[in-house]
């Protein structure tokens, strides 16, 4: 990729970005008149993608709308924001500050800063209580996702009954941990720092794509992590399949270049020994839940075989018809995934209940290869 510019094209980011709009309420009518507006995916000009999107979370803070600031701004810095990139880091930072201004409103919802030897990290937590200590659920998402999209999750802490803490990636957002194959150990420093305002001991991981394989490892090395649920996390393939690796999108390839401090050329040779092994596999006693979509373009379909090659584990695999992310099938996916959380968890069975059953055409393939409909 010699020669190329300082993130992927316009093009792909127009398509990029719509799972992730859609993932925080945004209408698709709206989205595509704002991306109408955009001729450039970089820069500081009037039609800039940063200033596009900024514009829009601009008008919202002023009509005192912080949340739905918050969200445009982070579409403003996705699909991350460089050191050389003013307009990016602006947004990134009234990303934050809008999505203070709206917890700051809901009693309860509170931020944490941790440091570690190598940098440091943010949390945002709900459910925390010091006399009486609630099981934990880390959520996190991958490696474009920033800890402020999952809002709805920390205002209904209290009606699932849990304590939550919610994060990112080193390197994305506010996180400035190098982003490496022993990153997992935020997770342990995490649960250390909430061992008196939280059961520990029974902590869940709800971490989407690449925020997936760190919980995997963070399982593999911390006992109190007791379950995962992931939606098109990186297993093992991902890293070793050069066949596959060609066919990456560039926002994926550049976004971990800038995660991992490499050249774009040189992001699969730095992430190859990240995949995790057929021993680590068999090691891994917690149950998985695993939401595959059928039509991945970023994470080949073949981590769910690697997943359930153990038929002795604990794994759940729900496949769906669909792209990276299961943007067709969120509310689903959500669903499923905070209900394996809180089986995990050993919630109330009401709490569970009050999730809901869906229908649809999901199939889940169980540890044991059978085929639910």
């Amino acid at each position: 990729m010699t020669g190329t510019p300082p993130g992927p094209q316009l093009s792909e980011l127009r398509g990029q970005v719509l799972l992730h709009a859609r993932a925080q309420g945004l209408a698709p009518a709206h989205c595509r008149r704002l991306l109408a507006e955009i001729t450039t995916a970089h820069g500081t000009g009037h039609d800039s993608w940063p200033a596009v999107w900024s514009r829009a979370g601009d008008r919202l803070a002023a009509r005192g709308r912080p949340l739905e600031a918050c969200r445009h701004y982070g579409l403003a810095r996705f699909p991350f924001a460089a050191v050389d990139d003013e307009a990016r880091r602006r947004a990134q930072l009234l990303c934050v500050r809008s999505f203070d201004r709206w917890r700051r409103a809901r009693p309860g919802i509170d931020r944490i800063d941790l440091r570690l030897p190598d940098g440091g990290f943010a949390c945002w937590t709900a459910g925390l209580s010091a006399t009486r200590p609630r099981p934990l659920i880390v959520v996190m998402g991958g490696i474009v996702s920033v800890k402020e999209q999952w809002a709805p999750i920390l205002a209904r802490a209290d009606a699932l009954g849990v304590a939550l803490a919610v994060t990112e990636l080193p390197g994305v957002g506010e996180n400035t941990l190098p982003y490496r194959a022993d990153s997992h150990r935020m997770i342990a420093t995490l649960l250390d720092t909430l061992a008196d305002r939280a059961d520990v001991r029974r902590t869940f991981a709800l971490a989407l794509s690449f925020g997936g394989h760190l919980a995997l490892r963070a399982a593999l090395a911390d006992e109190r992590v007791r379950g995962i649920a992931t939606v098109g996390a990186p297993v093992r393939h991902f890293f070793l399949d050069r066949d596959w690796q060609r066919g990456v999108p560039d926002t994926t390839v550049f976004t971990l270049a800038h995660l991992i401090g490499c050249e774009p050329d040189d992001v699969f040779d730095a992430v190859r020994p990240w995949a995790l092994g057929d021993d680590e596999l068999r090691r891994l006693a917690v149950p998985v839940t695993y939401a595959a979509a059928l039509r991945d373009d970023i994470v080949p379909l073949t981590e769910t075989g690697a997943l359930l090659r153990d038929r002795t584990a604990r794994r759940e695999v729900l496949l769906l018809d669909d792209e990276h992310g299961a943007p067709a099938e969120l509310a689903r996916v959500r669903v499923a995934l905070l209900r394996a959380a809180l089986r995990s968890v050993h919630a109330h069975p009401l709490r569970l209940a009050a999730l809901g059953v869906t229908g649809g055409t999901q199939r889940l393939l169980s540890r044991r290869g059978r085929l639910t409909v």
